[in-house]
């Protein structure tokens, strides 16, 4: 977190703004789907997902390896993002629904420290907690580079639903429950 301090001070653009701009330059260049390419090599649907963990906004740490024998869904979302503000209320309700059967779900904003208020005030009544990713690398997953994003993770641990390769990258009613529902029974 601290070199990305240093980083926001030598560079002037926002993440938010650099995000932007990535997405741009590499849908202009054609690049998209050969980064979308790159990230279904390197993940895989029905093998070991990636740990990842979770600093949420009042400090515990919840980490992937220890919801093993849950149902895991990892969104990646930010303030700034016109489909997360539609997609993560129904992820919030379906998680609420189907906690009882071993659904745990974990919010990474890509939003800057200084975007707090407006993080915490977006995700207040949601059933799932959230915290600030803190950079745009997510560990095994890679760089977040558009959102939102999101992976699944089975009850043994292995990757169920690769968002990367996802035509249909925000969660609906109909996505839930053709993609998580079965993994609850």
């Amino acid at each position: 977190m601290h070199s990305e301090g240093l980083l926001h001070l030598e560079h002037p653009w926002s993440r938010r703004n650099w995000l932007r701009a990535a997405g741009t330059l590499a849908l202009g260049a054609g690049l998209t789907s050969q980064h979308q390419t790159a990230r279904a090599a390197s993940l895989e649907v029905g093998r070991p997902a990636p740990a990842l963990a979770l600093r949420t906004l009042d400090g515990q740490i919840l980490s992937t390896e220890d919801l093993r024998g849950h149902v895991v869904i990892l969104t990646f979302w930010a303030t700034w993002c016109g489909p997360c503000h539609q997609e993560l209320p129904i992820l919030s309700d379906y998680a609420a629904k189907h906690a009882h059967q071993g659904l745990r779900v974990l919010g990474f904003s890509l939003d800057e420290p200084a975007s707090l208020p407006e993080v915490r005030k977006m995700a207040e009544g949601w059933s799932f907690p959230v915290g600030l990713l803190g950079s745009a690398y997510a560990g095994g997953y890679g760089r977040i580079w558009r959102i939102p994003v999101n992976f699944t993770i089975d009850r043994n641990g292995m990757l169920a639903d690769n968002g990367w390769d996802s035509r249909e990258p925000a969660w609906t009613k109909e996505r839930l429950e053709r993609v998580i529902t079965p993994l609850l029974s």
